[in-house]
């Protein structure tokens, strides 16, 4: 729907009109959609951050904790310069490992992590909490209690 994907890249933005930002980081796989949608409409560079052994070039790596095992995210290092201003965008925020995975290795390469938008939260599932509790600003367009 055309008029829901705009609507939802205007409602992610939205608390972030007027701050600078220098690029938009997107976790596997719909974050690069958002991502690319976000970083066109604000005219920046899109970062994917993937699932290991899917980018090429030289990558860091963060092994991650899921539900039922362990995953490992990566960004090629030479995505972001120190201090660069960047938001991380991705549909969805349950746990919030692959989100802290992310947010370990733009810490590594010197970023500057503005905030963290999601479409859904699923608030039992705790996500939210732990990157409130890394002091890290977290947006959601809408939560799904008890899922």
């Amino acid at each position: 729907d055309p008029r829901g994907l705009r609507l939802a890249i205007d409602q992610l933005l939205h608390p972030y009109a007027g701050v600078q930002v220098d690029k938009i980081v997107g976790l596997e796989a719909r974050g690069f959609i958002l991502g690319g949608a976000i970083a066109h409409q604000l005219g920046k560079g899109f970062v994917p951050i993937r699932k290991q052994g899917k980018l090429p070039g030289k990558t860091l790596s963060q092994a991650y904790t899921l539900e039922y095992g362990e995953a490992v995210m990566e960004i090629h290092e030479d995505a972001i310069e120190p201090g660069e201003k960047v938001l991380v965008v991705d549909d969805l925020l349950a746990t919030g490992g692959t989100a802290v995975a992310g947010l370990k290795l733009l810490e590594r390469l010197g970023a500057d992590v503005i905030g963290c938008a999601f479409v859904i939260d699923l608030p039992d599932l705790g996500g939210r909490r732990v990157l409130e509790g890394l002091d890290m600003p977290v947006h959601c367009l809408c939560s799904y209690e008890g899922v």
